[in-house]
């Protein structure tokens, strides 16, 4: 299987550095095909903006989603942006790995997202009608392919425990998880997080590429998180709300999540 690590962290010689290196060295072990987008080393341009589309007239008005809709389709992407969506294209699986700054994911990782899920590629694909309201959640260029967090935070779990400080860490991943990875038909897997990252030595580091590499052998059998599929009749459409005989008058991130289905 093809595997691409989208990788953000500014220091190779971080945990995160040496989790990169054993994510790919074991990949390889179990005989995937990985291939590293290195954001920081790239220096990957982070802004979405009206240089991304090569043919933009100078002193016209910048339309986000429609430039990026005539870039795509017209073929005057930055190459930059071309080469991370056939990567995209070409993985079967794709993990994100960062730290968790400010309860969410580097800039730099968000810029790739904001440039490289281009309208017409992610977003803005299929037919809205009565019943089906784009290729979207569940559905999408990415349906078919997996898709797994890696996430290292500094606090301790107890703090993203369902009563801790920080809020439950799948509530603090829910957007990234179900808003950017599902969005585009992504089969999401349960997250890999480790926790207390600035205290971990040796042994801790060699318990870390344990579980991790346990992970990552099971890339391909783990059950994916059972997220609603918008056009599949849960969720009324146009209005996009779930059915109210759907967990009647309950309101939050878990009514998205139905039954397991494996």
């Amino acid at each position: 299987m093809n595997v691409l690590l989208v990788y953000a962290h500014p220091e190779p010689r971080s945990l995160n550095g040496s989790l990169r290196d054993f994510c790919v060295q074991r990949l390889e072990r179990n005989g995937h095909a990985v291939r590293v987008s290195d954001l920081y080393a790239m220096y990957w341009k982070t802004a979405l903006d009206a240089h991304d589309n090569t043919a933009h007239e100078p002193g016209t008005r910048f339309d986000a989603s429609l430039d990026s809709m005539r870039a795509f389709e017209n073929g005057t992407q930055g190459a930059d942006i071309t080469r991370e969506q056939d990567k995209l294209r070409w993985a079967d699986a794709v993990i994100l790995q960062f730290p968790l700054w400010w309860y969410s994911m580097p800039a730099i990782l968000k810029g790739w997202i904001d440039r490289v899920y281009a309208c017409g590629f992610a977003y803005g694909v299929g037919e809205h009608s009565d019943t089906h309201w784009g290729d979207r959640f569940g559905e999408g260029v990415m349906a078919g392919k997996r898709a797994m967090l890696v996430v290292t935070t500094g606090g301790w779990a107890s703090h993203y425990a369902p009563r801790g400080i920080n809020g439950p860490i799948d509530d603090l991943l829910f957007p990234i998880q179900h808003g950017i990875l599902f969005y585009p038909g992504f089969d999401v897997l349960p997250p890999h997080v480790i926790y207390r990252s600035g205290k971990i030595d040796d042994v801790g580091f060699e318990q870390a590429c344990g579980a991790l590499g346990q992970r990552l052998d099971d890339l391909w059998t783990t059950a994916p998180i059972p997220f609603r599929r918008q056009n599949a009749g849960d969720y009324l459409i146009p209005e996009l709300t779930l059915r109210p005989e759907i967990e009647p008058g309950k309101p939050g991130f878990d009514i998205h999540i139905g039954l397991d289905q494996s």
